[in-house]
Formats: C-alpha cells, sequence, structure tokens
C-alpha cells in the first residue's frame, strides 16, 4: 500500500500496522472492574492484538491498547450509544478526524458523528468488531487497486443512529 503512495499523494505514507498484544496488555484486559456491558471479550481481542494503527485509511483508524481503553473509561465513563438508558458503549480508539469508534453493549461498532463525547450521536459501522477489523483489513487492497485510502462509504440502506433516528447506514 505504502509503495506508490508518495507518489500519487505528494507526502510520504504513514504507518499502517496492526501491533501485537503485551503482557501488560493482556493483563489490562483482565483487569477486575471492566466494564461489564460490553459483549466482545477484551481477553479474546487483546490476547493477540496489541493496538491498530492504521494512518492511510480515510482519516486515519486507531484503536488503541487496552490500557488506553481503560482509561479512557476510567476518565471519562462510558459512552451512550444505541437506544438503551444508560451509557454503556466503550470507546476504542479515533478515526484520526476527530470522531471515536465506540463498541456498543452488544457488540457492534458505531462511529460518532462529532468529537463530542458528552452525548454523541452515533452510525453503525460494523455489526460486530470481526467484521469491522475485516473492513480494515480489505482497506489495502481497494487502495491498491482504486487509489482510494479506504474511507467507510455511505450506504444507501437506512439505519437507526443512537437518537432512534433514521440515518445512513455506513458501509464496511
Amino acid at each position: 500500500m505504502t509503495e506508490k503512495f508518495e507518489g500519487k499523494h505528494g507526502f510520504p505514507p504513514g504507518i499502517n500496522q496492526v501491533l501485537p498484544a503485551d503482557v501488560a496488555d493482556q493483563e489490562a484486559a483482565r483487569a477486575p472492574g471492566r466494564d461489564a456491558h460490553v459483549a466482545v471479550d477484551p481477553v479474546a481481542f487483546y490476547g493477540g492484538i496489541g493496538a491498530v494503527v492504521w494512518e492511510d485509511v480515510g482519516n486515519g483508524c486507531f484503536i488503541h491498547p487496552a490500557r488506553g481503553v481503560l482509561e479512557q473509561l476510567a476518565e471519562n465513563g462510558a459512552v451512550r450509544v444505541g437506544e438503551g438508558p444508560e451509557p454503556r458503549g466503550l470507546v476504542i480508539g479515533p478515526d484520526g478526524g476527530g470522531l471515536s469508534y465506540v463498541i456498543g453493549p452488544e457488540g457492534s461498532i458505531h462511529r460518532t458523528r462529532t468529537a463530542s463525547l458528552d452525548e454523541p450521536e452515533a452510525d453503525k459501522v460494523a455489526d460486530d468488531l470481526r467484521q469491522f477489523l475485516e473492513s480494515l483489513e480489505r482497506s489495502p487492497a481497494r487502495f491498491l487497486a482504486t487509489g482510494e485510502p479506504g474511507y467507510f462509504q455511505p450506504q444507501r440502506q437506512a439505519g437507526t443512529a443512537s437518537t432512534g433516528r433514521r440515518v445512513r447506514r455506513w458501509a464496511r
């Protein structure tokens, strides 16, 4: 993906990598008191993946290490996504353009529409973490084939935002 990047875009490519989990992140994922509302098992995820740094996918896509996710949860609390009465989403990282990716209590992945996490409106971008990661995995191939950096493209199907309003659903 990075071989022809600078010639096409006029600046060098960023870092695009999936980092393996280290012992500290594996321990953090097992820490008592982690948010029990989240459907994704952080021990399973962070047992192999430490972080995702995908600077050239759209504005970017980053999945923070378990320690960073838990620090954000301790500092700012859970985020409201979906239609539940309580904030139960877990921020897993930013998109590089000021928005955040959040895992909902049922395991779906959402992207906020604004930088604020106080009362964010969010669009579902994937049904689960696997689907989200698979779409990221396809992004370098899409970049090579089309020159597009791999933005999540809007679909014509309607989905439901956290407010219950009908919104565009984002493609994977």
